[in-house]
């Protein structure tokens, strides 16, 4: 569709990062939407400034310079909307994943039901649970009064009873829990989300209102026993993060009011492109974001139409990193490094990237170690999102649900030296299977595009044809259970000039088929030993694939991903992967 340009609306959007601070400008060029300039510059959220407005005025200091126009007055303001003499932006959407984790209570009734769809609520966003409180609690009411007041808790989440249901434990427990913020010094005491019963709704708002900092009610999450329903609380909970993090930066209130209130979570954004880009690439099967940051590793997967949001805090390649050996091992870090390196050096480097967020490696070892760092994130990431998925959809164990298109952001992986660097990160850490094709979100655009959506549903749609994400490369990854070395699929590329290659591959093998960027190829798969291409077990098909510089990669090394035990050998073997794909 071709915009009239009289009628086409600007936009300036800001994506405020842990590390990075953001601006790009979008205007219509030949009757569509483009993305003009980016800027860019270290968020300024610590000492000695303390104040991210002075990180997004640098960051559009430097776009004004590409899109030769100005977009701050003299003063350092942006302006907005557009003056009469074409300084400004029509239109300003901002995107937060800046901020610390905040630590959170559950409270519901029964562990297996309401406490769960809480755990789940949680993992929406950047949250960290410090405790637990249900029904068969065997603390004394005392001691969960005590608990409150020793964890000083940002946030309550409160769900529990279907509704109609139980009403004793949720009338009893809001009692406590109002006691023990009460006890809290007003500056302190916590925000409170209800979605529980809804029955109890309007006595848990009366109850609280008046101690709580702020209380939002929200539909039950688990309105019958056997059904979970997040939407509107995820939202809920997204705005209310938001809206806390003004307590810790005041001046996200200036910002919020030049954005006319289009002020999202980073997560909210990519959530909301994950739903579109599901429907936009077509795919019967799965879409996902992921996104591999200093804050937060985040998973937003669209599986048959229902979106599956993770947010993992304490992955983040930030402060986080000094936790990591809470939940892996230095052995399982140290699987992924094809240097011979001392688990002390892996431990100290842990350590360092928690005090200096933004440091970035210096040597060969140093890279090698982070980027074994990023693959055992995504790991673990991807095993805690599959546990939370429902059993019907739930893949076989060691597998991931099988995906048609994964966009990929985060400086630590887009940023890397080389699209070899890029791929391997992704093929170890994500483990495909099936046909999937990896995409580079290369300027972290997704989430601003996500809010962009909110007030200009076209601009996302034409930015993203214009190619604002980066095609990395096809992939098939087929499941056999063959021995190594024995043939499980026989290929061939029929290129649109009329050339063709056929390749027979073997169980472990990792290949390149050549194909050039935006070149297009049928792809003919006959799988045998009854190996699962992504069609099911044994069954050929045709598939039309685009090429990029890395071409069509060919994955048989085994899913789930297996590495000798032998040091030397898995170095040696990691050494030969890593060429393969920067040959």
């Amino acid at each position: 569709m071709s915009i009239n340009p009289t009628e086409s609306h600007t936009l300036l959007a800001v994506e405020i990062g842990t590390i990075n601070t953001r601006a790009a400008y979008f205007d219509v060029v030949e009757g569509s939407y483009r993305m003009i300039g980016m800027g860019q510059s270290p968020t300024t959220s610590a000492a000695p400034v303390r104040n991210i407005m002075v990180g997004i005025q640098l960051a559009v200091e430097n776009l004004q310079m590409i899109v030769g126009k100005p977009l701050m007055d003299d003063e350092g303001h942006l302006i907005v909307p557009t003056k009469s003499d074409g300084s400004g932006a029509d239109n300003l959407v901002a995107t937060l994943s800046l901020g610390k984790v905040l630590d959170t209570i559950l409270v519901g009734l029964l562990p297996e039901v309401s406490l769960q769809s809480l755990e789940n609520l949680a993992q929406t966003n950047c949250l960290r649970v410090v405790d637990r409180i249900h029904i068969m609690d065997p603390r004394q009411l005392d001691e969960i009064v005590d608990t409150i007041v020793r964890y000083r808790p940002d946030l309550i989440l409160m769900a529990g009873g279907v509704d109609g249901g139980s009403r004793q434990f949720v009338e009893n427990i809001t009692g406590i829990i109002g006691l023990g913020m009460f006890l809290l010094p007003v500056a302190n005491r916590p925000a409170v989300i209800y979605a529980g019963n809804d029955d109890l709704a309007n006595s848990v708002q009366a109850a609280l209102s008046h101690i709580t900092s702020r209380i939002s009610v929200t539909p039950n999450i688990r309105p019958a026993l056997e059904f979970e329903d997040l939407s509107v609380a995820q939202r809920h909970l997204a705005n209310f993060v938001v809206d806390l993090r003004k307590k810790q930066m005041p001046e996200l209130e200036e910002l919020k009011n030049l954005t006319g209130g289009t002020l999202l979570a980073s997560a909210s954004g990519r959530s909301r492109m994950v739903r579109f880009l599901s429907s936009y690439f077509g795919s019967r099967q799965g879409t996902m974001s992921i996104d591999v940051g200093a804050s937060a590793v985040s998973l937003e997967a669209s599986i048959e139409g229902d979106i599956y949001s993770n947010i993992f805090p304490q992955l983040g390649l930030g402060s986080a990193t000094s936790d990591l050996l809470e939940y892996t091992t230095l052995e399982d870090i140290e699987r992924w490094v094809p240097l011979e390196i001392p688990q002390e050096s892996i431990r100290d480097y842990l350590y360092q990237k928690s005090l200096y967020p933004g440091y970035i490696p210096v040597s060969k070892e140093e890279l090698a170690i982070e980027q074994a760092i990023i693959r055992q994130n995504l790991n673990l990431g991807f095993e805690w999102m599959i546990q939370r998925l429902p059993e019907e959809i739930r893949p076989k164990p060691g597998l991931i649900p099988q995906m048609g298109s994964i966009i990929v952001g985060g400086t630590p992986i887009t940023g890397a030296a080389s699209q070899g660097q890029k791929l391997m990160m992704l093929l170890d850490g994500i483990q495909p299977t099936g046909i999937v094709t990896l995409t580079l979100d290369q300027n972290n655009l997704l989430s601003m595009m996500g809010a962009a959506a909110e007030i200009n549903p076209l601009l996302p749609v034409q930015a993203l044809d214009s190619g604002a994400l980066v095609h990395l490369a096809t992939a098939i990854s087929p499941v056999s259970n063959a021995e190594f070395g024995t043939p499980i699929v026989r290929v061939r590329l029929i290129r649109d000039d009329g050339t063709e290659s056929s390749s027979e591959i073997l169980m472990g093998d990792l290949q390149v088929l050549p194909l050039k960027s935006h070149q297009k190829a049928k792809l003919q798969l006959r799988p045998l030993q009854n190996t699962n291409v992504g069609f099911g077990s044994g069954r050929a098909n045709e598939v039309e694939v685009v090429g990029s510089s890395m071409g069509v990669v060919i994955d048989a090394r085994g899913r789930p991903l297996r590495l000798p035990s032998d040091p030397s050998q898995r170095r040696t073997l990691l050494q030969q992967w890593n060429k393969k794909l920067e040959d």
